[in-house]
């Protein structure tokens, strides 16, 4: 079809022509313009190039190449000439103005539209992962609201095409990119077959037709401009645009050429200076190069590039049939490349014949990197390109056989898998059939049956197994409920009814098994022996409530488990040290998810008897917080009036604890609440002193740190006098825990010498023994090895053991000249009942002093100052009211006790000495500091007779029952010093053991 062009009125023009094509607006007459004024029309293309119009498919022409000169007219008329004969059904019609057709576009476009074999100017579509090959097909969704734009206004003008270029980042997802260099050069020039509008977004089917190359980035006036009717305007831009040189791909005969004609889409097309344009025209590359830097990248200026011209040689035809194999070898192993490849190829074309389709073929079958395909997109060598692609297939192949393998592998493992599941299937209904195994729920109401037909199980508790087994069977296997009946019938079928451990009442035996385990502990071991007695006589045993209290390391636990083997009871120890919930003793309701029952419950299941030996250790450290209080908890389960029938919560029926002996541990028993305390026997663990430290570490822990260590009598021989040194310079403390640690100490270090061959054999003495241990902590026994006015010792305990303390007392400042009242100051980190004390033994002293001497008015009259060391050491406790007071009467007399005396005892204001605890603690501490004279409350005489000789022996003891008996004791022999008490030598070497012995705010005085 041709088009000739005739001024007319521009008003008699089909609308659809005159809206369709933006360049009939611009045109020029020829200086020798034709009788039948006919008018070349110049296109926006270039010449020679076919335009398709949309709907009237007009395809236009330039007429003439010749043109010298141009001008501008306001009208012109096209005339049509079609090269299809016309039919006699096909009768002449007038195109008509239809409105409704200026603005849409048909979804597909025809198919018979030639595709341009140049189009140098295209928009640019950036997309990631793998290049579309020329020849393949693609669809694209765009939602870039300009580029949308941009391919609408190019489809409406019947200019479906487009350049398709690869990203170099594939991190990159903008639709659109900013600059050349974010895309590779080369992509595919590529003509959209279908377009989808979707409102904010484009779908697009494109098919790629050849390779073409970026030279040059156009831009685009984005902003809307109102059409351009002045001829001068049109004129002015023409003869710019007609300045411009561009780069052709193929020689152009024409002598004018107008690059930018005003479009109907009101768009101003402006393409990017070359370097040597720049220089002729310094305005228009500021404005282009201002431009370029803000707008991205929509349109660009390419070429075509054609691939190397190649011969057909043997190399060739084998490459080519290494690919057509390793394609099939690839499509044979997954069919999924099958249904790829025939989508890829058109019908009735051998790809065999074409090199070069063919390498493309391959190349897009795989699934390699982008940056590899698109080495395969920009090679233009035809066999370098086959070897890219021949290399590509072959790494898709070997990925192939690894697919191929691990399904392989996975369908097997399944395929067993189902088959092991079917078989076991039919093997239990078969069974099941037979009467070999019955369902489920038979087999779990059998098992637990099962487990209590040996047992004696209360009327009670088999009525509860009942009900619920009758409840198991009507329950589904997967409901919750069934769950929660299973695990209470597991526990309540798990229960020891019945059941108890023979026991070994046999006296001698349990006696060497004690000894053997421990030293010492007569009472512990006497009263163990009379309960085996008491459980001979009556035929039967009872359980007891037994508290052993002491200081740590003297052995409450270990002495239990002694206990367990020498009475032949299972033992179960749980630590209620720091509990705070009474689910932990009673158990959690069985309604709450993950519901238990409680410690003791757990006990009897595990030791599998009714009469076990439990121990409850820390029973002195028991919390309380907001889910209840644990130590009311224990009431019910150590009361032998009640623990006939304890009741837990998750169980809910009542079980036995009365053949349970319970044996309860603590440190202190102040802090276990009286009610508790009442229900327990308490006795009483109290420290070591340095003989029975000695026969201790000979006898039990030398030969364990040996065995140990694997040392043997002919490698280590440990002296008794290097053990006493360690007792007396390392380890001072109530306990024996700490000197074992220091004699495995000694044991490593001998080990470490004997495997290094330093000595076959290593006797360690008192000489050598610091290489062992290091230096001695406890280099004095006492703080003043001569005590000065004011100055007296005192005794102490605590739950780490006894301990002495010095009480001082001094002038705080000189007495002023006036008469006037003295002050008291007390430092020391004193408690509460401590300070009572000392105000207390201030009142005593000055009555007494009164009394005695009644011209002294020094209390009365002199700024005092008390001190108790260690200042960093809390202190509490009502004991030290006798100490205070003679250390005040010291002072104030100027007068030294007694070098040898320790005492201990509360005061009353009336000057009456009150009882005290820790009698046995005490006089071991005083006795292990050198002292020989020892004055205690009259009241606690019971208590020193109670104690063994060994402790006793060597002491001095005086009983006071009021303070004039402690006068007269002390200040005999004493000696005189200056007001301030320094007359002698004051040795201050603090003891650490008295800061360990009284760490924690306790009544440690």
């Amino acid at each position: 079809m041709r088009l000739l062009v005739t001024a007319i009125n521009p008003k008699s023009l089909p609308t659809i022509i005159r809206h369709r094509l933006s360049f009939a607006r611009t045109f020029c007459t020829s200086q020798h313009s034709l009788n039948t004024r006919e008018l070349p029309i110049f296109l926006k293309q270039r010449p020679g190039n076919n335009v398709s119009l949309t709907q009237s498919r007009w395809n236009l022409r330039l007429l003439n190449e010749n043109v010298r000169r141009c001008r501008s007219v306001p009208v012109v008329s096209l005339r049509g000439f079609s090269t299809r004969r016309p039919s006699d059904k096909d009768p002449p019609k007038e195109v008509e103005a239809d409105a409704d057709q200026t603005d849409e576009y048909p979804a597909s476009l025809p198919a018979t539209v030639v595709v341009p074999e140049v189009w140098p100017h295209v928009p640019v579509i950036a997309i990631n992962r793998n290049p579309v090959f020329p020849r393949f097909i693609k669809l694209i969704e765009l939602s870039n609201p300009v580029l949308v734009d941009l391919i609408r206004r190019k489809v409406k003008l019947n200019q479906p095409y487009v350049g398709i270029f690869l990203k170099k980042s594939e991190e990159n997802e903008a639709e659109v990119v900013e600059n050349l260099d974010d895309v590779y050069p080369i992509g595919t020039f590529a003509q959209i077959h279908e377009v989808q509008d979707l409102g904010d977004r484009l779908r697009l089917v494109v098919m790629a037709h050849r390779r073409i190359k970026i030279v040059g980035q156009i831009l685009e006036d984005l902003s809307a401009k109102p059409p351009h009717d002045d001829a001068a305007s049109v004129v002015k831009k023409s003869r710019r645009a007609s300045q411009r040189k561009k780069v052709e791909s193929k020689p152009v005969e024409q002598n004018v050429k107008l690059e930018e004609p005003v479009e109907d889409t009101d768009v101003d097309v402006k393409t990017v200076n070359k370097p040597n344009e720049s220089a002729n025209n310094p305005e228009e590359t500021s404005t282009s190069s201002s431009e370029t830097s803000v707008q991205p990248l929509l349109m660009v200026e390419v070429v075509n590039v054609t691939h190397e011209k190649f011969r057909q040689t043997e190399e060739i035809k084998a490459l080519t049939q290494e690919l057509i194999k390793t394609i099939r070898d690839i499509i044979s192993m997954n069919p999924l490349y099958r249904e790829s490849l025939q989508q890829m190829l058109h019908q009735g074309q051998r790809v065999v014949d074409n090199p070069v389709y063919l390498s493309d073929l391959g190349a897009a079958l795989t699934g390699a990197d982008a940056h590899e395909l698109q080495q395969v997109l920009e090679e233009m060598d035809i066999p370098k390109r086959l070897m890219l692609s021949l290399a590509l297939l072959k790494k898709e192949y070997e990925l192939s056989k690894l697919q191929q393998k691990i399904g392989r592998e996975v369908e097997e493992k399944v395929k067993q898998q189902h088959r092991k599941y079917i078989l076991h299937e039919q093997l239990k209904v078969i069974k099941k059939e037979l009467g070999l195994e019955k369902d489920d729920k038979d087999a779990i109401e059998e098992k637990y049956r099962e487990r209590i037909r040996q047992k004696t199980v209360p009327k009670p508790v088999m009525d509860v197994l009942e009900e619920e087994l009758n409840k198991l069977s009507f329950l589904e296997s997967h409901s919750s409920e069934f769950n929660v009946t299973r695990n209470y019938l597991d526990w309540l079928t798990s229960m020891p009814w019945g059941i108890t451990s023979p026991e070994n009442l046999n006296l001698q035996q349990a006696a060497e098994i004690l000894d053997k385990d421990h030293y010492g502990m007569e009472d512990i071991k006497k009263r163990i022996l009379e309960f085996i007695a008491v459980s001979q006589l009556k035929g039967s045993t009872q359980g007891k409530i037994l508290c052993f209290h002491g200081p740590p390391g003297v052995g409450k636990t270990s002495i239990a488990r002694s206990i367990s083997r020498a009475l032949n009871r299972e033992y179960f120890r749980f630590s209620v040290g720091g509990m705070t919930d009474v689910a932990e003793i009673k158990g959690h309701r069985r309604t709450y998810v993950g519901a238990m029952p409680g410690k003791i419950i757990q006990c009897l299941k595990k030791t599998k008897t009714e009469n076990p030996l439990v121990l409850i250790d820390e029973v002195d450290k028991i919390g309380k917080g907001h889910q209840g209080d644990p130590a009311s908890a224990l009431l019910e389960m150590l009361d032998p009036e009640q623990n006939a029938n304890f009741l837990d919560h998750y169980l809910d029926v009542s079980v036995d604890l009365s053949k349970v002996l319970f044996i309860c541990t603590a440190n202190v028993i102040d802090t276990i609440p009286e009610p508790l305390r009442d229900r327990m026997e308490m006795i009483d663990m109290s420290g070591y002193v340095a003989e029975e430290k000695l026969a201790i570490a000979k006898q039990y822990l030398v030969p364990q740190a040996m065995q140990d260590s694997g040392l043997t009598e002919a490698q280590i021989m440990i002296e008794d006098t290097a053990l006493s040194t360690l007792i007396k310079s390392y380890c001072r403390e109530s306990g024996v825990r700490n000197l074992q640690k220091h004699v495995e100490k000694v044991a490593r270090k001998v080990a470490f010498k004997v495997v290094k061959k330093e000595a076959e054999k290593i006797d360690v003495t008192n000489s050598n023994l610091q290489d062992f241990v290091g230096k001695p902590v406890f280099t004095h026994d006492r703080m003043y090895d001569i005590t000065p006015p004011g100055v007296v010792m005192g005794l102490a305990w605590t739950a780490m053991g006894g301990s002495t303390l010095f009480i001082e007392t001094s002038i705080r400042k000189p007495t002023e000249g006036k008469r006037l009242e003295g002050s008291f100051e007390i430092t020391g980190h004193l408690g509460e009942v401590m300070k009572e004390s000392t105000r207390i033994a201030m009142t005593v002293a000055r009555n007494f002093l009164s009394k005695t001497d009644p011209g002294n008015t020094f209390l009365y009259d002199s700024h005092l100052h008390l001190h108790v060391p260690e200042g960093a050491t809390p202190k509490d406790g009502p004991s030290a009211g006798t100490t205070i007071a003679t250390a005040l009467i010291s002072l104030a007399k100027n007068q030294s006790i007694r070098q040898d005396v320790a005492m201990t005892g509360e005061l009353s204001l009336m000057g009456k000495v009150l009882p005290v605890g820790g009698i046995k603690e005490k006089t071991i501490a005083a006795k292990r500091v050198g002292v020989q004279c020892i004055i205690l409350p009259e009241e606690n005489k019971k208590d020193f007779d109670d104690l063994p000789k060994y402790i006793t022996d060597g002491l001095e003891v005086h009983f006071a029952s009021t303070f004039d008996d402690i006068y007269k004791i002390c200040f005999i022999g004493g000696r005189t010093a200056n007001p301030l008490g320094t007359s002698s030598t004051i040795d201050v070497n603090v003891a650490p053991s008295q800061s360990a012995a009284l760490l924690g705010n306790r009544n440690a005085v």
